[in-house]
């Protein structure tokens, strides 16, 4: 019996002694490494978790008040978008608090007037008025939003966005706006022209069941041109969404490029150099016993 619970200790010890050997061999390369041969690895643990810790959360509800009340801060585009959910907050945000009457006393004079008068078309000139002022609130903190970069991306994306071609006047490419307009304006005539015409046929379409169709267009014929216009009708505002992408884009790329260095300045530079060992957590101890060496070293600027 004594023999017996001699051995389980026996065991018990290897067992610890395991252990620690497998625990000192995970964290360096071996336990006689001399001081600071694993100081690399825990730095490296460190600096993750440095990194992990600075990582903002991601941008919420919660956060977005958090930056209305200036306790946080939040991208252009952020703001813009929270300002057409909520019309005034982008000049809360930007801290211009006396535009706040102008801006829900526009929007609700419109709106309370739209539904006041009998007038069909001043109703419609006041709901124009209501959507101006909404779209202008925006417009407004998009140009008002405080940031030390000139031209900033996110600014010039959002002006686009909210009047094309205004991102490019912002970034000074001026002669792209009749382009983007041309572009637009096509689109525009076509998706009408289109739209028209398939009403058109479609009316023919439904006459001609009801038997009250007088042209000479056969059944075959009218669905033929009904079906062929709707189709021009949807590629027309595919490529009105596309042209209007586009321009959001061109604003947002160029303003990139413009703190971007484009010259022809192209050098090659080669030098001496001064070459470290290459470390890792497993060879910790190795490569603290390596030598540094000389090397040549070659710089691109383009």
């Amino acid at each position: 019996m004594q023999r017996f619970i001699a051995i389980i200790f026996v065991l018990l010890g290897c067992l610890a002694a395991g252990n620690r050997c497998y625990g000192q061999f995970n964290n360096g390369f071996i336990s006689t490494a001399p001081p600071g041969a694993n100081m690399e690895s825990s730095n490296n643990t460190s600096d993750e978790e440095e990194v992990i810790m600075s990582k903002k959360p991601a941008f919420n509800a919660r956060r977005y008040f958090k930056a209305l009340a200036h306790k946080d801060s939040m991208k252009v585009n952020q703001m813009a978008i929270g300002s057409m959910i909520l019309p005034g907050t982008a000049q809360i945000y930007n801290e211009q608090y006396w535009k706040l009457p102008i801006v829900y006393g526009a929007i609700g004079g419109c709106i309370g007037g739209a539904i006041a008068t009998d007038n069909k078309d001043a109703r419609g000139y006041l709901i124009a008025g209501a959507v101006a002022s909404y779209w202008g609130s925006v417009l407004d903190g998009v140009i008002s939003y405080k940031s030390d970069l000139k031209p900033h991306p996110g600014r010039a994306a959002m002006l686009s966005a909210v009047v094309p071609g205004l991102g490019q006047a912002y970034n000074g490419d001026y002669w792209k706006i009749p382009i983007f307009y041309t572009g637009l304006g096509i689109c525009a005539y076509a998706l009408t022209f289109n739209q028209e015409q398939y009403k058109r046929y479609k009316n023919m379409y439904i006459e001609l069941n009801e038997g009250t169709y007088t042209g000479n267009l056969t059944a075959d014929n009218i669905t033929w041109y009904r079906d062929q216009h709707r189709r021009l009708r949807d590629y027309s505002i595919i490529a009105t969404v596309l042209v209007y992408a586009l321009n959001i884009i061109d604003a947002n790329v160029f303003a990139h490029f413009n703190t971007f260095d484009i010259s022809d300045d192209l050098t090659l530079n080669v030098e001496p150099a001064l070459i470290n060992p290459v470390s890792g957590s497993w060879n910790s101890y190795a490569s603290n016993q390596m030598p540094q060496s000389f090397g040549l070293q070659m710089n691109i600027r383009f």
